[in-house]
């Protein structure tokens, strides 16, 4: 049995979308891929590590990956679950038009200088449009290719998106505190928990974690909670039970999470995205 389905959400001149699960049943690292074209990766649930040379990428909802054509790769799950991301290719002249300059290597081919950004919870309300609207039917084409546009532009933006830039001792440090928020998104976990696990004290974790990812732990793990609750949206009538199920003390603490992160309450994002009937 194949660890991969692929299904194919759009196809047209400008935009490429397919959804990509893995079983994750291979804990140790893949055998070396290939990536035939230029595309980014938006993981939405689960985890998974990239391994390109000596470079390791903690693969989670909060990032984007670049797979640049022609680079090898090998994938390993170090959580159990499997995961499952967007695959997103575009037109490469618009690629190029898109990308600022910084962030290509010099080219041709086209490529990206970095393996991966973090994206902003509007660019992961985009990935969640995008998905559900394709694999509802209820996405017209020309919406879905402006919304793809859109997500690639704010993947990129500089003040819409966040490169890390840390030796690589301090970015395994937050590599490793990101797999044990991401081995249980619904425990409440205390911060001398998470040091124990990393192996670190508490206060050089959050000193690092933000210096790394120029934002709070606390913050991290509500964000990756809030992208479990966009993926989910569609599975649950009880959004109560949702926000319990995914660590929240009360519903009025979701929602008002949610509203913060995404401009909506988790029961208008669900009509906004036709999850459910009016």
């Amino acid at each position: 049995m194949s660890q991969f389905s692929t299904a194919p959400l759009l196809k047209t001149k400008t935009v490429t979308i397919r959804d990509i699960v893995c079983n994750g049943e291979c804990r140790h690292r893949s055998d070396e891929e290939c990536a035939h074209r230029t595309s980014l990766v938006y993981p939405y649930r689960g985890v998974f590590m990239r391994h390109v040379g000596r470079n390791d990428t903690v693969a989670e909802a909060n990032q984007v990956l670049f797979f640049n054509a022609g680079q090898g790769y090998r994938i390993s799950h170090p959580i159990e679950g499997g995961d499952a991301c967007i695959d997103l290719a575009i037109d490469e002249s618009m690629l190029e038009e898109l990308t600022p300059k910084e962030q290509a290597q010099p080219g041709p081919p086209f490529s990206f200088r970095r393996q991966r950004r973090r994206i902003d919870p509007r660019a992961q309300a985009l990935v969640a449009l995008l998905r559900h609207g394709l694999r509802r039917n209820v996405a017209e084409t020309l919406e879905a290719e402006i919304l793809a546009l859109t997500l690639v532009r704010r993947s990129l933006g500089e003040r819409t998106s966040h490169a890390a830039g840390a030796s690589a001792g301090r970015q395994k440090l937050v590599d490793r505190a990101k797999l044990v928020l991401s081995s249980d998104l619904a425990r409440r976990w205390t911060l001398s928990e998470i040091a124990s696990e990393v192996g670190v004290s508490p206060v050089y974790l959050t000193q690092v974690f933000q210096q790394v990812e120029a934002t709070p732990l606390y913050r991290y793990q509500l964000r990756l909670r809030l992208a479990r609750a966009l993926d989910l949206l569609g599975q649950y009538e009880d959004l109560t039970a949702l926000g319990l199920d995914l660590g929240f003390s009360s519903h009025s603490h979701f929602s008002a999470s949610f509203k913060q992160s995404f401009g909506q309450t988790p029961a208008e994002f669900q009509r906004a995205a036709q999850l459910r009937r009016r």
